[in-house]
């Protein structure tokens, strides 16, 4: 199979969808694997190391999508990408379309075959190729919420695990999944006084058994979420319904039992977010202010640690991506029930519930997808 890699284009998006070993272990089963040139330096990964390891180095992002079967990324296509994605390709990435329905729409009307990581599920619910960078998430929107609480970036001022003498801040994380897990551990590790809140009770118990004392577990619900936002200083959203919209735990109106300099971070909003007044930002722009409240909301945390990003994400990939290429797309998911919940549009078709019924669309079985190919 012919696989391309091109280069991110989203605002500060410095991963890379394929490192160098990567792409030595597709060469190596006999795959042609083209890179676009720069593709890789974001992540420490130039051009000659993917030569090394068997790639082709083409000129621009063009010639990767015309020359490729199979594209891998990192993020959705954004729109200046869209004219390029070709009928039949197999593009295999994050695509979160729930929060897009323009994406949406490009994608059915390219002909595409849209696998996306973040819905690819393991038969006991975990979702392989979101965890890494889940994992690379939650710990940095405690990074970055400790950041914003500093009163030059208008927060309140608040140092994360205080000092003798003076109380740490109050850190309160909605989800109980691998995001609101990491952020916990992070937030703990650095001496903050941690609330962590899930509706699911059985995850709690495990969670109050492996996180430190530091760390307080709380039903989630509205009444709850209230009690508690105007005691905490950080707040990180980090709810996951795979494939869905995000729902709102934090509205509007909780803005203002706040205290101002209060932060919120919300990881969720690559899904349409859980914080209503959210709104996707950029590493380049990342915060926006409402009733005094700090807004964290980039879309793309991971971007801004490459290197891990991209190493941690090509471990998760890797094997899925050869087994794509080794026997095609239709083979792979017939003999794969995780990477058949991975198709989300298959050539025209929408073919992940949730997804359609976000946007009122039509929705096809895959089964039926693969029946056809299977003829």
């Amino acid at each position: 199979m012919i696989i391309g890699v091109p280069k991110e284009i989203k605002n500060n998006e410095n991963r890379v969808g394929l490192t160098p070993a990567g792409a030595k272990e597709l060469t190596k089963a006999g795959h042609t694997v083209n890179v676009q040139s720069s593709a890789g330096e974001g992540s420490g990964f130039v051009d000659a190391l993917y030569q090394e390891a068997g790639a082709s180095i083409l000129l621009d992002i063009e010639s990767v999508y015309a020359a490729s079967e199979m594209i891998i990324k990192v993020k959705e296509p954004i729109e200046k990408e869209y004219s390029l994605v070709k009928k039949d390709q197999l593009v295999f990435t994050y695509f979160h379309f729930a929060s897009s329905e323009k994406l949406t729409r490009a994608m059915v009307q390219s002909g595409a075959v849209c696998l996306a990581y973040e819905t690819v599920e393991m038969p006991d619910r975990s979702l392989p190729l979101l965890i890494p960078m889940s994992e690379v998430a939650g710990r940095m929107a405690v990074q970055e919420g400790a950041k914003f609480l500093e009163k030059p970036m208008m927060g309140r001022g608040i140092l994360l695990g205080g000092v003798p003498g003076v109380r740490p801040a109050k850190v309160m994380i909605l989800g109980g999944g691998i995001v609101g897990t990491q952020a916990a551990k992070m937030a703990a590790g650095l001496g903050a006084d941690v609330t962590i809140m899930d509706n699911n009770l059985n995850r709690m118990r495990y969670l109050a058994d492996i996180l430190p004392a530091n760390v307080n577990t709380f039903m989630s619900n509205e009444y709850n979420i209230r009690s508690l936002i105007s005691s905490h200083d950080l707040i990180i959203g980090a709810v996951l319904i795979p494939g869905a919209k995000a729902p709102k735990l934090i509205t509007r109106d909780m803005l203002k039992d706040m205290q101002p300099g209060t932060v919120l971070v919300d990881v969720a909003v690559d899904q349409g977010g859980c914080i209503e007044t959210c709104k996707p930002t950029t590493h380049e722009d990342p915060t926006f202010i409402i009733d005094d409240v700090v807004h964290y909301c980039v879309a793309n945390m991971p971007g801004a640690v490459p290197y891990t990003s991209t190493l941690a994400l090509t471990n998760a990939t890797l094997p899925y991506a050869i087994q794509l290429a080794n026997t095609g797309w239709q083979q792979a998911c017939a003999l794969s029930v995780p990477l058949k919940l991975g198709l989300n549009v298959v050539k025209g078709d929408i073919t992940y519930k949730s997804v359609a019924d976000a946007f009122d669309m039509s929705y096809v079985p895959v089964e039926e997808h693969l029946k056809q190919m299977a003829v």
